[in-house]
């Protein structure tokens, strides 16, 4: 019995459905298909009962699943103990990122990565959306904020400031803000999620709260597109302190209304399994902490962030 098609009759008794099990393991559903029929006939047993609208484990199938989920597991922890002993850096990488972090920032650093650890290979999905290890075929995921599900595992990167921004063009033409009110008169970039706009901006200063209600021209669900349109004076955008980095540095953006501090978030590593978490997983994770923490000390360096944000 191979243990890849065990690998599949797992993933079709997780999903109740060899069509998303197949997606999942990014596989046609006829393989898929096939895999399954060939371990039922190994063991002499039906483990599903198939219906025209439904897939559920048959009696054999209770039984027998639990069983071979702990002799995989078993297997795949043995194997990445060795992995880890011999130092092997190697496997699939099938990461998820947000798309003005990913292209910008992170994918670079990978690039890097890989030059040095040539065994490892990359399956990056791109966007801004809400994650679905299950739906989406990743392993892993560099997500803002924290994991909000019990079932998950997750590594912090680091603390992220978000932060106003603009270009110099923009603040030449129609005045740079001195309050977080005077925002209420400019052009806001939106970003939108799930069809939930975010144009209600929060700052905090010496323990006073401002909530501003912006409005705007342009509303984007790509976080990278936000990025571009302040970079080309189209408004004023509030974004992640690591998206707009490289900008900040260089003074192609301007840092608005320093002395208000927006809501922070932090920046997150994520699986859905401990399984996920392979030798080379591991490896870039501390990768990515070390390179956001460069960043971030180069932030502090040109007064753009407060050193606090290390702690």
């Amino acid at each position: 019995m191979l243990l890849e098609d065990l690998q599949v009759v797992l993933k079709v008794a997780e999903f109740r459905s060899i069509t998303a099990a197949a997606t999942n393991l990014d596989m046609r559903t006829a393989t898929a298909s096939a895999a399954l029929k060939r371990v039922e006939a190994n063991l002499g047993a039906e483990l599903f009962i198939r219906t025209t609208r439904q897939l559920r484990l048959s009696s054999a199938g209770e039984k027998y699943i639990p069983q071979c989920e702990q002799a995989m597991l078993m297997l795949e922890q043995a194997k990445q103990n060795m992995k880890g002993e011999l130092d092997i850096i190697d496997g699939d990488l099938r990461l998820a990122m947000s798309s003005d972090l990913g292209r910008n920032i992170v994918i670079p650093w990978i690039d890097d990565f890989m030059t040095t650890y040539p065994e490892v290979s990359l399956r990056a999905n791109i966007n801004d959306s809400n994650l679905d290890f299950y739906r989406d075929s990743v392993d892993l995921a560099l997500r803002y904020g924290s994991p909000n599900d019990a079932n998950l595992y997750g590594f912090k990167i680091c603390n992220v400031p978000r932060l106003l921004c603009a270009s110099q063009a923009y603040l030449d033409k129609y005045g740079t803000p001195t309050h977080p009110q005077d925002l209420a008169s400019h052009n806001g970039l939106l970003y939108q999620l799930n069809d939930i706009t975010y144009d209600v901006w929060e700052f905090s200063k010496d323990k006073e709260q401002f909530k501003i209600k912006m409005k705007g021209n342009r509303v984007s669900n790509d976080g990278e597109l936000v990025h571009r349109w302040s970079l080309s004076g189209k408004g004023i955008g509030l974004k992640s302190s690591l998206d707009i980095s490289n900008d900040l540095l260089s003074g192609k953006l301007i840092n608005i209304l320093p002395e208000y501090s927006a809501n922070a978030t932090e920046l997150w590593l994520i699986f859905p399994s401990r399984q996920s978490i392979t030798p080379a997983a591991r490896l870039l994770r501390d990768t990515l902490k070390q390179k956001t923490r460069v960043i971030l000390q180069q932030l502090i360096a040109k007064g753009i962030l407060d050193k606090s944000v290390l702690d």
